[in-house]
């Protein structure tokens, strides 16, 4: 029985198979908690970090180097589009997820000049986040 586990090809080379690292960033810890359950459930995303606000954000995230940052608009000490805002202009690659409740009062325009790669409505659930990591990430 384990000789046919082990024999088992992969589809995709080691070299080309990656996890995608993820950087929460909510001050509700409830929300954190919730939202890795559901990130951690897809097979190539893992979350490397997460933050209550966005100071502790911009440090954990120059340090972890995450693929995706997702991120709440509304949070103690820097707000989301802030944070995202001095992200990018430190790490230019990295992507910015602003899930928040708020999605129908932001500025899309406005929020990318800042740096949000994508706003996602925390309203809907978290079936529309994974969709967006899997379109930003390639499929979990």
């Amino acid at each position: 029985m384990f000789d046919a586990l082990l024999s088992r090809e992969d589809p995709e080379p080691a070299s080309r198979r990656r996890t995608k690292n993820i950087l929460l960033v909510d001050d509700s810890e409830s929300v954190r908690v919730a939202t890795r359950l559901v990130i951690e459930s897809c097979t190539n995303f893992r979350v490397c970090g997460e933050a209550s606000h966005g100071v502790e954000a911009i440090n954990k995230a120059q340090s972890l180097n995450p693929d995706v940052v997702i991120m709440d608009l509304a949070m103690p000490e820097m707000n989301g589009v802030e944070a995202a805002n001095l992200l990018k202009k430190r790490i230019p690659e990295v992507q910015i997820v602003l899930f928040t409740l708020y999605a129908d009062k932001v500025n899309a325009p406005l929020s990318e000049a800042f740096g949000v790669t994508t706003v996602v409505s925390k309203n809907d659930g978290f079936e529309p986040l994974v969709h967006c990591l899997n379109g930003l990430l390639g499929p979990a």
